[in-house]
């Protein structure tokens, strides 16, 4: 399967409903880590996976497990990118090292993608879900490139994340101007409608015994250095600002 056409497939399943969304981050002792957004459309393949397979075509009947870089998507592309701001082209070269694994099994119902990249400092990761969304300017907007379909990470906010040892930190940031805009597009309604039946999770692991979480809805692993809080997609689409939070660790 063709690296662009897979990208659009699963931009099929993304802008459906019933998918779980998960960012994961594992931070290391030295800091360095993880970060990844796992998405699950197999509630989607067991509604509809025929209507599904009948637009993947002999596609559809083979098991899918493939892995690929952005950096490769990307290579494909290049006379696209060229075209574009530089400013564009920094962004888009954020993802250069992001992997994407994708598992299809249409006999089982199964669809699982995987977008995922080392750090050196989680503070690296900031804004990357919002570069995805420039992607859209590849093929001129006119094809999804996007893993996650090109809402995916525009959300009218700024993400970042902090961690220094002793406190972690989730922080988005709206821009009133870009949301006042939005509310006035009628596509933002369809978005809305789509991602309805949607979640968003976040897990995220440390190497440290948490202390405390500002969120009261975080579940905590077994031995304390892991939290995991579920939200609507919603929340993170419209009101993301509402997954903000701070960890503080144990001494």
């Amino acid at each position: 399967m063709k690296l662009y056409k897979l990208l659009s497939f699963s931009f099929l399943i993304a802008t459906l409903t019933s998918c779980t969304f998960t960012e994961n981050i594992y931070i290391n002792d030295n800091g360095t880590g993880k970060f990844s957004v796992d998405m699950d459309g197999s509630a989607l393949m067991e509604m509809a996976g025929d209507q599904i397979g009948s637009q993947m075509g002999a596609d559809a009947k083979k098991d899918v497990d493939t892995t690929f870089t952005f950096k490769q998507v990307f290579e494909e592309k290049k006379d696209s990118i060229a075209k574009l701001s530089a400013e564009a082209q920094k962004e888009i070269k954020k993802l250069e090292n992001f992997v994407v694994n994708t598992k299809m099994n249409a006999e089982k119902k199964q669809f699982l993608m995987t977008l995922s990249s080392d750090f050196k400092n989680v503070n690296e990761m900031q804004d990357i879900l919002q570069t995805l969304s420039t992607l859209q300017k590849l093929e001129g907007g006119a094809a999804p490139a996007s893993p996650f379909g090109n809402g995916f990470g525009n959300n009218n906010s700024k993400l970042s994340y902090s961690y220094d040892g002793k406190k972690f930190t989730r922080k988005a940031v709206i821009d009133t101007q870009k949301k006042a805009e939005k509310a006035k597009d009628s596509a933002g309604d369809m978005s809305k409608m789509m991602f309805a039946s949607s979640t968003y999770v976040v897990k995220y692991h440390f190497p440290k015994k948490i202390k405390k979480v500002s969120n009261p809805n975080a579940l905590f692993s077994d031995d304390r250095k892991s939290i995991t809080i579920q939200y609507p997609f919603t929340d993170y689409m419209e009101n993301p600002d509402k997954l903000n939070f701070d960890v503080e660790f144990e001494k």
